[in-house]
């Protein structure tokens, strides 16, 4: 009843696909950096930084206070720090940024906030000249 042929040994890697998702639930709270190589959502707290090489997905309940860094990023929820994007970063529905932002290409729902400077080219900007701050100098 149970005895499959066809599942022997040298099949037994193509019964269940692997998984790159990894999701952060509503409820969890993590303090310290998540580095992952595959897509992230996270709908709980995370205090601290999350690189990934792919996608980063904030939820609505998501709050995050640490850098975000990854190749697209969706942001419904609250974060607080620098978000470094390869590509396009969505602000969507009641998203709110406290940060700076790096990233080719920017996209914002009307609903959502961003409270920082957002530099869409190659390099970043000098931060410090001569040791005073970029903004000291235009005083």
């Amino acid at each position: 009843m149970f005895n499959n042929k066809s599942n022997s040994k040298g099949d037994s890697k193509n019964l269940l696909p692997t998984s790159t998702i990894n999701i952060i639930g509503s409820g969890t709270s993590i303090q310290g950096d998540i580095v992952c190589e595959g897509d992230i959502r996270i709908d709980g707290q995370v205090n601290g930084l999350v690189s990934t090489k792919a996608k980063i997905v904030v939820g609505p309940e998501g709050d995050i206070t640490g850098d975000l860094v990854c190749q697209s990023a969706d942001i419904l929820g609250k974060v607080t720090g620098i978000i470094k994007v390869e590509e396009l970063l969505f602000l969507k529905g009641n998203a709110l940024v406290k940060g700076d932002v790096y990233t080719a290409h920017f996209e914002m729902e009307p609903t959502a906030k961003f409270n920082g400077r957002c530099y869409m080219d190659d390099q970043q900007p000098e931060t410090q000249k001569h040791g005073k701050s970029v903004l000291q100098e235009a005083e």
